[in-house]
């Protein structure tokens, strides 16, 4: 597209840092706002290949230019870089860290649940684990989920009176849509053999119930 060609001439992937947070900011006051497809693309040639290479934190100007970016344009970066991110086999610790980062402090609650559901879409592993613990600490609230009565059925096969109880008024606290809170609380059920041995998964459970102490009964 044109404005690929025009990123690639201004050589906007490769930048300095300090210079993104600037052109951010020139961002922001345009109008009118960027179409979702224009900010995709911006959203790629600017951070994208930044992010997946980051092997040390993050400067302090790229997570400026980062909080920027998403103040208005968080959707299309999440479907452009946080989906690569979840996509990117092997630990990507800092890649992980990014990305609960952005969830705790800068992502508006539409885009939190975006980001859960780009993480059931791919196979829960260790790296993810810590962004699901993100988006449930971010306290999204909304209209309670009313799980079917078959689908608690399932559920109750799997997991002790005592843990489904705990578990599910926790997650009820999040407000997240029906489907997206079925579909979260199957993956946890279905992998928890899997991650029998894992820190991450009991931190997550743990965090769970300990966040909604005063909702656990």
């Amino acid at each position: 597209s044109q404005l690929e060609g025009l990123c690639s001439f201004l050589q906007l992937s490769t930048c300095p840092e300090h210079l993104l947070g600037r052109f951010c900011g020139w961002l922001l006051a345009l109008t009118p706002d960027l179409s979702y497809t224009s900010a995709a693309v911006l959203a790629e040639q600017l951070f994208l290949g930044r992010v997946l290479s980051l092997t040390q934190p993050p400067s302090r100007h790229l997570m400026a230019a980062l909080a920027s970016f998403c103040s208005k344009y968080s959707q299309p970066f999440c479907r452009v870089v946080v989906a690569a991110v979840l996509r990117e086999p092997g630990e990507g610790a800092e890649q992980t860290k990014l990305v609960c980062e952005l969830l705790e402090e800068c992502l508006e609650p539409d885009c939190v649940r975006l980001v859960l559901s780009q993480v059931l879409e791919v196979s829960l592993s260790e790296k993810l684990l810590p962004v699901v613990q993100a988006v449930l600490g971010r306290q999204v609230r909304g209209t309670p989920p009313c799980p079917s009565h078959r689908f608690l059925c399932h559920l109750q096969q799997r997991w002790s009176k005592d843990q489904l109880s705990s578990l599910l008024m926790a997650l009820f606290q999040e407000g997240l849509p029906p489907e997206l809170f079925d579909l979260l609380v199957l993956t946890l059920c279905r992998q928890a053999p899997a991650f029998a041995a894992s820190l991450n998964y009991a931190k997550l459970v743990t965090a769970v119930l300990t966040m909604y102490q005063s909702q656990v009964s």
